[in-house]
């Protein structure tokens, strides 16, 4: 808001009668703030957009403890933002190619996943992880569950992490979170060619308001977050020409089936 409007941060400090450094530490998000703080900042910088202040504002007053907190000493800053982004998301579409979605993983898929992270993890280290990647999956289940539509490449579907027993678990679980009212599964098979962007998994996050959204990749060293409306429009206009590969969410249903029964 303080940069559509024009003002530098210190304009923007003396306006609202503090310092510079507590305005950096606000937009930078190291500093909480309050829902009025919210309202009263953006009437100062004369935004017209009522819907995104309105959501500013409830995040807001939603701060405080949440159950990611418990895990803030144990796994890193990236893993605790993609859970707090994946809690105020209204929908979520996600792009996966050589692994199951997150949130869609079964715990003995998301145990074999975990012995292969390098550095090797400790048993205490790996155990932490798994429970705190089911966790994340209790978000499908929130009174005021997001919208999701996983886009999976044939490759996650054939690609094994674990025994077959553990591939045939996840495959099953995978078929039955696809029945769940809020869950969309499309299989992208190897026959549909190649796609923008190919080499990576993808989670879009869809905000109460635009503004909001929010892209997290995975990299090699951990977790991406773009937030730019240049990257946000790229992101889904990759993702729309990705989904138009797929099989419809019936279609997939079969084809997973049919991985399946090949193991």
């Amino acid at each position: 808001m303080r940069e559509h409007v024009g003002l530098t941060i210190n304009e923007a400090a003396v306006m609202h009668r503090t310092d510079r450094t507590t305005v950096s530490n606000i937009e930078s998000g190291r500093f909480g703030v309050s829902a009025d703080r919210v309202r009263v900042w953006a009437a100062n910088y004369s935004c017209p957009d009522r819907d995104y202040i309105e959501a500013l504002a409830e995040m807001a007053r939603e701060r405080g403890t949440n159950w990611w907190d418990e895990y803030r000493s144990v796994l890193t800053a990236a893993a605790l933002d993609l859970a707090e982004m994946e809690h105020y998301a209204v929908a979520l579409r996600s792009v996966q190619i050589m692994h199951m979605p997150g949130l869609l993983q079964h715990e003995d898929y998301i145990r074999a996943v975990f012995k292969e992270a390098v550095p090797p993890l400790d048993p205490e280290a790996l155990e932490r992880r798994v429970a705190f990647r089911i966790k994340r999956s209790e978000v499908l289940d929130h009174p005021q569950r997001p919208v999701c539509t996983f886009l999976i490449h044939e490759a996650a579907l054939r690609m094994w992490f674990g025994s077959a027993r553990v591939i045939k678990a996840q495959l099953d679980h995978l078929l039955k979170q696809s029945e769940r009212e809020n869950v969309v599964v499309r299989v992208v098979p190897f026959a549909a060619g190649g796609f923008p962007n190919a080499g990576s998994s993808t989670l879009y996050a869809y905000g109460p308001v635009t503004q909001l959204d929010m892209v997290q990749m995975d990299i090699p060293t951990g977790s991406a977050f773009l937030h730019s409306e240049t990257h946000l429009a790229n992101c889904r206009v990759v993702m729309d020409r990705m989904e138009r590969r797929t099989l419809g969410p019936d279609d997939s249903r079969d084809f997973i089936r049919e991985v399946a029964r090949q193991l």
